[in-house]
């Protein structure tokens, strides 16, 4: 069975292109467009990861990776954030929330499916 992602992203191209190439390495990908509706999506389904953006209107990146540690099933997720954002002062902040990764855009899509591959919990 393919193991699900969940990508967080308010742009909905940039949405597709994950999606595309993750469902072309073969996993299951669901969508949110902000951090709100990605918890939401948070509902005790096994979710192997997320790749979350970090400025998003509602509920922003690094915050949606704090709120997803509180809930019980998802405290281990496993959260790539893959933004425009290069500052180490934001890098600090998402990896004091959680956040296992840190991939700037434009990213390369080999590179985003290592890090998935290589941060999937089992």
């Amino acid at each position: 069975m393919a193991k699900t992602i969940l990508v967080i992203d308010d742009s909905s191209s940039l949405r597709m292109v994950v999606k595309m190439t993750l469902q072309a390495a073969g996993y299951d990908v669901l969508e949110a467009d902000d951090g709100l509706t990605a918890l939401k999506v948070l509902d005790g389904r096994k979710i192997h990861l997320a790749v979350c953006d970090v400025n998003m209107p509602g509920l922003d990146g690094i915050s949606f990776v704090a709120k997803a540690r509180q809930l019980p099933a998802y405290r281990f997720l496993p959260v790539i954030m893959l933004t425009t954002e290069d500052q180490q002062s934001k890098k600090e902040a998402g990896k004091a929330a959680g956040a296992r990764a840190w991939i700037v855009k434009p990213f390369q899509p080999p590179m985003l499916v290592d890090a998935v591959g290589k941060l999937c919990l089992p």
